[in-house]
């Protein structure tokens, strides 16, 4: 039985009148890399989202990573691959390689209540198109994972 006290907080528990102090999505500057699709990347304390872009400007995929703080993971959707759902192994202290760079492992646990709360009110600055085509993947992935 989950202990309530250990209940971690979430954006949208917050009284409306101090949820205005909590960062939200935003963008922010990434180098170009090279032969890579066209991206961008937004993030806050929860989350990072990092969209990928055909040159025509459809959506070719994206990597919302969340619970930075606790257990980070991944969620990728690729449009000629489908979805993926890793950890994120910091390789920190309670990371299997100590102080080596982060690597994606398997995980199949996905809190998709806990994320689809959270990003919808996180995404609010977002381009309404964006946030619509993300919530619907987080809810397509979530059906196939009751499937």
């Amino acid at each position: 039985m989950e202990n309530p006290a250990l209940k971690r907080w979430a954006i949208v528990d917050l009284p409306p009148k101090i949820r205005f102090l909590v960062r939200v999505l935003t963008r922010a500057k990434k180098k170009k890399v090279r032969g890579d699709y066209k991206r961008s990347w937004m993030s806050d304390e929860y989350f990072d989202l990092i969209v990928w872009y055909k040159a025509s400007n459809a959506i070719y995929g994206f990597q919302l990573c969340y619970d930075k703080a606790n257990r980070e993971r991944a969620l990728t959707w690729l449009a000629d691959r489908s979805f993926a759902h890793m950890e994120i192994d910091s390789g920190g202290p309670s990371g299997m390689f100590w102080g080596s760079s982060p690597i994606l492992v398997p995980d199949g646990s996905f809190p998709a209540a806990d994320v689809i709360r959270e990003f919808r009110v996180r995404s609010e600055h977002l381009p309404k198109s964006l946030r619509n085509f993300v919530m619907a993947k987080l809810k397509q992935f979530l059906a196939k994972q009751k499937a």
